[in-house]
């Protein structure tokens, strides 16, 4: 009798990105709309990576992953008219959003360019003075491929920073919406190679990575980022009209389950709420190398 073998279940990074497009194309609105919470809670950390990827008067910069542009915004202000960003992302949708804030606020030396994250080999050697992406590269399944492009892309001594979510323990605002669906859902755990909103968040693995890809003088930062806001309730609301990734983990569950299971999500925060409303603690990293 022979004993058939079952092929291991790999990740499927091709199919991942399909998903990660179409998910982005989705909440490209709501992740507009939640543009003041964005500039509130990543401010700081925004701030310390334009720092860090020594951002200033003049300068041209490529911002990776720009979602609806919020941070993209905010690096205009500081090249300022002789300077320019060009900002990238997988979603077209999502892009249309970051233009149009930007035209708004008069800000005439930003462009968009829908790319793949992984894909920025293909830009000009040399082209720009500094590279920033924030809460992106996390989600690239070939970090390092995504890396040394972006190395590529930027002039020799120019700089590259990254915002990234530290570990689990350290954002349960997160971390236990994350629990709480997979635990529901029965999913298995996430498969080797598989990008997440942790997987650079490890100790030394941010620095590592930089290394790996060629960039040297590498630093890393953390950054208390907690996510203030007046109730659990609302941050439930936040996270499920803008975190697709919740979504597509509660793909298998019925319309009765998924709402159960945002139930139990928001009586779990509830913890974080104190008499000056929600407080979701959340540390991030900045990490930050030169070509």
């Amino acid at each position: 009798m022979t004993t058939a073998t079952i092929a291991p279940v790999v990740f499927d990074p091709d199919k991942f990105k399909a998903t990660t497009r179409a998910q982005w194309q989705s909440a490209a609105e709501a992740w507009d709309r939640w543009g003041p919470l964005l500039a509130r809670w990543l401010g700081p950390a925004t701030e310390t990576m334009l720092d860090m990827a020594a951002v200033g008067s003049g300068a041209r910069v490529l911002d990776v992953a720009a979602g609806a542009g919020e941070q993209t915004l905010t690096a205009a202000r500081r090249v300022g008219a002789n300077g320019s960003v060009l900002a990238t992302d997988i979603s077209p949708a999502i892009l249309g959003f970051a233009l149009d804030a930007a035209r708004r606020a008069g800000l005439g030396n930003v462009e968009t360019h829908e790319l793949d994250g992984e894909r920025h080999e293909t830009l000009a050697e040399g082209s720009f003075d500094a590279a920033i992406s924030r809460v992106g590269l996390i989600y690239f399944p070939d970090q390092q491929r995504a890396l040394r492009g972006i190395r590529n892309a930027i002039r020799p001594g120019g700089r590259f920073a990254a915002v990234v979510y530290s570990t689990p323990d350290m954002n349960p605002f997160f971390s236990i919406p994350v629990g709480i669906i997979r635990s529901r859902a029965k999913l298995a755990p996430p498969l080797p190679g598989q990008p997440g909103p942790f997987s650079l968040g490890g100790e030394g693995v941010l620095a590592r990575s930089l290394e790996q890809a060629g960039f040297r003088d590498v630093e890393v930062r953390r950054v208390d980022s907690p996510v203030r806001l007046p109730s659990a309730a609302e941050c439930v609301r936040f996270e499920r009209e803008s975190f697709g990734a919740l979504h597509q983990m509660m793909a298998t569950l019925s319309e009765a389950e998924r709402s159960a299971t945002w139930t139990e999500i928001e009586t779990a925060l509830g913890k974080f709420e104190t008499t000056d409303g929600f407080v979701g603690p959340c540390e991030m990293l900045v990490g930050a190398g030169s070509k």
